[in-house]
């Protein structure tokens, strides 16, 4: 592989986590605005703002040649309807702990993900279990329990996220399509219940009498926030070793945690440490196994 298309392609996965990670800061600023509402417009412009980059790059023939394939799929149809409900489920998830203070619980839930993952490709792929895997499920696990038994409450914030985005990435791995055309197909599709939806709202944030106003400006960007890291991830992991992004994905949770601690003040007590650590000690292991052959083989070139 190419050094300067390596190097390019870490630039484009880091600045995808990083603006994921810094993503807080942007649903606080609408945080008066409701989840549902916030989400409905994240669909709405995101699809917009994806059919217009698909005609400003002259991929529509592309676009329309690939639905045509997925909606005469009755598997890829399936599937990628299930990645837009999901998805969309995710994103509500989110918004609301982040405007409901529970930033921490986000930041838990994207360190399980990575673990979750493991656990549906053994269920649904049938995929076997490497003993650092095992070990790693079962910190994350302990990890999980602890936090649940010291405070009495389920962190289901933390598992929800953790779960629908695993499930999104196992329907996305079915469909198999670009990243621009499937993120412009997925929220073609749910765009519909959100128009009615924010149709249906009784009070709307948005004002077209004041289209330039501060909620209707944050509004629309949710689109641009939303496709631009996307974007910038598929271009990257093509370029990438999946170690690579495996090690990379880390930087948004542990921003998020950052953010949730220093900024927003979230209590981070010696039951979260300890909930953390637990599963910090899970993602070494796993980034272990997944770096064990790259170590062994300079090792063999060193002796």
């Amino acid at each position: 592989m190419d050094k300067n298309s390596e190097r390019l392609g870490i630039l484009y996965a880091a600045g995808a986590y990083i603006i994921w990670g810094f993503l807080p800061l942007y649903w606080k600023v609408i945080d008066h605005v409701a989840a549902g509402e916030i989400l409905a417009h994240r669909i709405l412009w995101s699809f917009i703002f994806m059919v217009v980059i698909v005609l400003s790059v002259r991929k529509w023939p592309g676009f329309i040649r690939e639905c045509k394939i997925i909606f005469r799929d009755k598997k890829k149809l399936i599937s990628i309807t299930l990645a837009s409900v999901i998805i969309s489920l995710n994103w509500l998830i989110y918004i609301w702990a982040v405007n409901s203070d529970h930033v921490l619980q986000a930041s838990l839930g994207y360190y399980i993900n990575p673990l979750v993952s493991i656990l549906l490709a053994i269920i649904v792929l049938k995929e076997k279990l490497t003993r650092a895997q095992t070990v790693s499920v079962i910190l994350a696990g302990l990890g999980v329990l602890y936090l649940t038994v010291s405070y009495g409450v389920f962190p289901w914030v933390s598992i929800l996220l953790a779960i629908t985005f695993a499930l999104y990435g196992l329907f996305k791995k079915v469909v198999d399509i670009p990243a621009m055309y499937g993120l412009t197909i997925e929220t073609m599709i749910i765009t519909p219940f959100a128009l009615i939806y924010l149709i249906a709202l009784s009070e709307n944030s948005f004002s077209l009498q004041s289209f330039a106003s501060h909620d209707n400006l944050f509004l629309m960007g949710a689109g641009v926030v939303t496709a631009v890291p996307l974007l910038l991830f598929a271009f990257g992991t093509k370029r990438i070793p999946l170690a690579m992004v495996g090690f990379l994905q880390y930087i948004a949770p542990t921003l998020m945690l950052l953010i949730g601690v220093f900024l927003y003040h979230e209590t981070f007590s010696r039951e979260h440490l300890i909930s953390f650590g637990l599963i910090w000690l899970a993602l070494l292991i796993y980034l272990g196994s997944i770096y064990k052959f790259p170590i062994q083989k300079i090792r063999n070139i060193e002796n």
